[in-house]
């Protein structure tokens, strides 16, 4: 790995913490209030785990995390009253929109993953694909017939 690639791997664990910390700065007060002290703080570790958790696998794997909006909030949900639900969603979407984004531009501009692009297809054993797609396509000769398919519905 080149030093230009470390400092920017360094740069983008940087910024997806930042996310993260936003993330749990916005909800860590309306963690149940009625808990005993010990119970509201380890709720609140396991808040700042699970935001922690899902930012780094945003920026190992941008394509093949599903919703990670949905998943954080699943697994946060537990440790608020339902009364904060709402609120919790809500920021927690806005949240990792942002961060989907930002990885997003990352990955446009050529940042992330080496540079290297990747076909978005599954093999047939469920793996990633790992030809290099058609120029300005997601998808590799292989796999073209799927780029029609997403757009036709």
């Amino acid at each position: 790995m080149t030093a230009q690639m470390e400092a920017q791997l360094v740069q983008l664990q940087a910024c997806m913490y930042q996310y993260s910390r936003a993330i749990y700065r916005s909800i860590k007060d309306l963690i149940d209030p009625y808990a005993e002290a010990a119970v509201q703080l380890e709720s609140r570790r396991s808040v700042l785990e699970q935001c922690e958790q899902t930012m780094e696998r945003l920026a190992a794997d941008p394509h093949y995390f599903a919703k990670p909006d949905r998943a954080l909030f699943q697994d946060i949900r537990r440790f608020f009253p339902i009364t904060a639900q709402a609120q919790v969603a809500w920021t927690v979407k806005e949240g990792v929109g942002a961060a989907t984004s930002f990885i997003e531009q990352q990955v446009e501009a050529g940042l992330l993953d080496g540079g290297i692009a990747r076909c978005h297809a599954t093999t047939r054993k469920g793996k990633a694909c790992q030809r290099t797609p058609l120029p300005g396509r997601d998808y590799c000769p292989s796999h073209q017939h799927l780029e029609h398919a997403t757009v036709a519905a």
